[in-house]
């Protein structure tokens, strides 16, 4: 009886299998947007061994499902502007795909302050009244940490109006529309941001453990191990009675209830975990045709800033292998200024962070830094002017990307330094048409040593168009200049472009964050 039953099963079993409809992931729904000048890659899955046809815009393409049920299609690169299509796929069912659009495709990436919505951005109503940009798309990729690579989510592409745009990514949409404006061509953007994640969490595991991060994966390993869920879910449950109780007896006594329990959180599905994100919100998108990627991301390394001078290239390469598309443009948002103003030169994890970023670009081509140490609030770690960071990623895309060549767009960094007597003479390049400052006359965050690496504020002066000439009455013999080495500088260099000056130092002593490894 158990085999007559079990034969039945395994029948029906291939049975449906043999007929499978035909899927396609959710990155190709209505109102899609695909990258002009790139070859259309469509993927989706059906039966074994099943023929899947794909046409599109007078072009078509047939694969055959590999074994897993897997398929992928490749259809010619198409001009912008040239819709809207409609893509009809093929099998033992029809699935069509309407109002395609071709254009520019950006993926919107990193932690909170790039999932930070416009609808907490400054001038949320305004921004979300004015949003009516019927050839703009977004599509947001819900939140899944998991070690196990996924290749679809819950998601669609949708029309960017006044009710879609509040609660998509701020950066990510500003920069959308400056290049719509300014292109006047359709753009897609895909945001994944997770708000709080780390670095390793969007690398492979087996890339990390090539490249010698073994100490940090160990560490999440052995945490794996030694993680209790049923445990903490029942230290949670023992927490919540015992609030009841207090909560029963303040009430009775008139006096305002205790706070809630804070859940827990099992860090084995979270943001933090190495190659998470890589598997749980990145892996569903790679492969999709792209111009590139904005990245705002450093908040949740900056504690191992030396380290992150080789996490961020790594995944920054990794990402590219992996997509197939050649070295894509990859700009990301250095850290705003954040924390207390501090009366004297002191270490800061931050300001080590952000040398990590700006180090990336000398490692790494097509790449670029948006730098807002103006734009920070000492208070809060989600600056709401999301505008201004935008339009400065904007400045790196329409320049490197779309031939803007007269636009200004990277921010005055250091290129030498001349010691002359008791002053330092800094040469800057990226000046623009010239340096200037801001707020006030004189020049603002620039720091001195000697040979003991003791650092005082210095005075500084702009000499000529590129170069700031610096000294300090405590340092006769300098020996090391910083700029906005600080985690909330107090520093006003820019250019005439008002692009505030990248922070930097001269000297490669060793930092508070060398060595540390683990969050």
């Amino acid at each position: 009886m158990n085999r007559v039953l079990l034969s039945f099963v395994c029948l029906f079993a291939c049975s449906a299998w043999a007929t499978a409809d035909i899927s396609v992931s959710n990155l190709f729904t209505d109102h899609m947007v695909v990258q002009q000048g790139k070859p259309v890659v469509i993927w989706g899955k059906a039966a074994r061994d099943e023929l899947v046809k794909v046409s599109m815009a007078g072009n078509s393409a047939k694969a055959t499902a590999d074994t897993g049920g897997k398929w992928v299609v490749k259809l010619p690169a198409l001009k912008a502007n040239s819709g809207p299509h409609t893509i009809k796929i093929q099998g033992t069912n029809t699935l069509t795909i309407s109002d395609v659009l071709v254009g520019e495709v950006w993926v919107c990436s990193g932690q909170s302050n790039m999932a930070w919505p416009v609808a907490s951005a400054n001038d949320p109503l305004l921004e979300a009244l004015t949003a009516r940009y019927p050839r703009m798309r977004l599509i947001s990729i819900p939140q899944v940490g998991t070690q196990e690579a996924q290749d679809n989510f819950e998601g669609k592409w949708e029309l960017v109006t006044p009710a879609t745009v509040t609660q998509f990514s701020a950066v990510g949409y500003f920069f959308g529309r400056q290049l719509h404006q300014t292109l006047d061509v359709p753009v897609g953007l895909i945001d994944n941001a997770w708000g709080g994640s780390a670095c390793e969490a969007w690398i492979p595991r087996a890339v990390l453990k090539a490249n010698g991060h073994n100490e940090l994966l160990a560490h999440w390993d052995k945490l794996a191990v030694d993680y209790d869920a049923e445990a903490i879910e029942a230290k949670f449950t023992k927490a919540v009675a015992a609030w009841k109780v207090r909560a029963q007896k303040a009430k009775a006594e008139g006096k305002p209830a205790p706070a809630y329990p804070r859940r827990p959180r099992n860090p084995l599905v979270g943001q933090h975990r190495p190659a998470n994100l890589y598997q749980g919100v990145l892996n569903p998108i790679i492969g999709y045709g792209i111009q590139g990627a904005i990245w705002y991301q450093g908040e949740a390394n900056s504690t191992r800033a030396k380290q992150y001078q080789d996490l961020f290239p790594l995944m920054i390469d990794t990402w590219r292998k992996a997509w197939g598309q050649g070295d894509f443009s990859f700009y990301w948002v250095s850290l705003a200024d954040y924390k207390d103003e501090i009366s004297e030169p002191a270490a800061a994890d931050w300001a080590e962070l952000r040398e990590a970023q700006t180090l990336t670009m000398s490692k790494l081509a097509n790449t670029g830094e948006a730098i807002i140490t103006d734009l920070g609030e000492a208070h809060d770690i989600h600056p709401r002017n999301k505008q201004d960071v935008a339009k400065r990623l904007a400045r790196w895309a329409l320049a490197k990307n779309y031939g803007y060549d007269q636009l200004v767009y990277r921010s005055p960094i250091y290129k030498s330094h001349e010691v002359d007597g008791n002053r330092v003479i800094i040469t800057f390049d990226h000046v623009g048409g010239g340096l200037d400052t801001h707020d006030v006359r004189g020049v603002l965050g620039f720091t001195v040593a000697g040979a003991d690496q003791k650092f005082y504020h210095a005075e500084a002066k702009i000499e000529g168009r590129d170069k700031v000439i610096v000294w300090s009455s405590e340092v006769d013999e300098p020996v090391a200049v910083r700029y906005a080495w600080a985690n909330n500088p107090i520093c006003n260099l820019q250019n005439r472009s008002h692009l505030p000056a990248t922070p930097f130092r001269t000297d490669t002593w060793k930092g508070i964050t060398e060595g540390v490894l683990i969050r």
